[in-house]
């Protein structure tokens, strides 16, 4: 018994069973605190990547604002003339890329390299151009091109930056006029027809055109919904939108790469495409808005074209005896007039139908009709068919008035030439 040794149980004494246990132990622990310290590093070097990603996001991105001036300055405008008037040079026209077939073609203007500006505000503008666009048709476009690194939420303050030219600062939309008003001074002897004196009518339009590579597209627009929105809309960030109205203006955007994106508004839109392959898109919202342009002139003058027949009938309908047959030889001269007036407005409408034969689902197809439907020139055509069938009516219905008073003074002369006279030489010589 004695020479027993009790040692108590769980006694620190180590055995080498334990310290095996031990120091195994001690292993674990440091490769789980070594793991945690790796596992944390990895997570700090995660985190510089994403705050680098998202301040290069942040960072202002290269972008070319192009904006678009159209003007109607009549029915038609000789080309020829305006080549010996101005030194311009015929449009290289569409360049087919894409899936755009080859049987697309589209008006051919000559070009007209407008005056560069000697200084941009704050040297905002990393490049500054300016051309002008004459149609056959009677259409002159301005249009501005600047390139800038403004933040994308302030793109919509780019319109009020200022230009100088001849020393004058002038904003964007005061230079695009000054240059309009130049350029149709200086080929006013080559238009033809000008619809109103003193008064030209204009559509403008806008493009956002972001350049650099900012991965990729459709998340950026996310990160910048709101921006985008209020820059489609109205190009101010002074009102908040509702998400349904912000989920509307971006709705049914395009896509030809992974890498491009396009959306558009009735007055704006945003294109992104770090390949800068996008004239394409720009020629086709300039003619749409030309062919809104020319069917928004035409409508009015239709318009006023009925007003004016609409006074005619009633005049040659008056009540004022004195009057009336003078004013019905007046109206039926004027309805004269108005009827060539109703033959050129339907070319015009077969010029606008046949420069417009963009059909078919492929990329610039899909575009056009996209844009065709925000400007809603099928309803302007329905408006300006509309008219000219109710000014045909007018014509039709005066002429008809006309034919029915000369046959009946026919007949008048008819009977007096085949019955009264008869009984007048029948009457004399019973009395004699």
């Amino acid at each position: 018994m004695s020479g027993r040794t009790n040692e108590p149980h769980g006694s620190g004494r180590d055995t080498p069973g334990r310290r095996g246990e031990v120091r195994s132990g001690a292993r674990r622990g440091a490769i789980r605190h070594s793991g945690a310290g790796q596992a944390r590093r990895e997570a700090l070097i995660q985190q510089g990547e994403s705050r680098a990603k998202k301040m290069a996001s942040e960072s202002p991105k290269l972008t070319e604002v192009v904006f678009f001036y159209i003007y109607d300055i009549g029915q038609r405008a000789d080309l020829k003339k305006v080549a010996a008037l101005i030194p311009a040079y015929d449009d290289m026209g569409l360049v087919k890329r894409r899936d755009t077939p080859a049987s697309l073609s589209l008006p051919r203007p000559l070009v007209v390299r407008l005056n560069e500006t000697e200084a941009v505000e704050a040297n905002e503008f990393e490049s500054f151009t300016s051309i002008a666009k004459i149609y056959d048709e009677g259409a002159l476009s301005i249009i501005v091109r600047i390139k800038t690194r403004t933040p994308f939420d302030a793109l919509y303050t780019m319109r009020q930056k200022t230009v100088l030219e001849d020393g004058v600062g002038l904003t964007i939309d005061d230079y695009a006029e000054e240059s309009f008003h130049r350029i149709y001074n200086a080929i006013r002897p080559a238009v033809a027809g000008p619809y109103e004196k003193g008064y030209v009518d204009k559509e403008t339009y806008t493009a956002y055109c972001i350049i650099d590579d900012i991965g990729d597209p459709y998340e950026f627009i996310r990160e910048h919904r709101a921006a985008a929105a209020s820059l489609l809309i109205d190009e101010s960030r002074l009102e908040q939108l509702h998400e349904s109205q912000v989920n509307a203006t971006l709705a049914r955007p395009f896509s030809f790469r992974t890498d491009d994106y396009a959306v558009f508004d009735m007055d704006r839109c945003i294109i992104i495409d770090p390949n800068h392959d996008y004239e394409d898109l720009l020629l086709i919202v300039e003619h749409a808005n030309y062919q809104l342009l020319e069917l928004r002139v035409l409508d009015r003058l239709l318009d006023r074209w009925l007003d004016e027949a609409e006074r005619d009938i009633r005049l040659m309908y008056s009540d004022e005896a004195g009057q009336k047959h003078l004013r019905g030889n007046a109206a039926q001269r004027k309805f004269a007039h108005i009827q060539s007036l109703r033959f050129d407005a339907l070319f015009i409408l077969e010029n606008l139908e046949n420069s417009s034969k963009i059909i078919g689902d492929y990329y610039l197809g899909q575009i056009y009709a996209r844009l065709c439907g925000i400007l809603n020139t099928d309803g302007w055509k329905w408006s300006v068919e509309r008219r000219l069938d109710t000014l045909q009516s007018v014509y039709d219905m005066e002429k008809t008035d006309t034919s029915d008073q000369k046959m009946f003074w026919l007949e008048v002369v008819f009977v007096v030439v085949c019955i009264v006279f008869p009984l007048i030489q029948i009457v004399q010589v019973m009395i004699k």
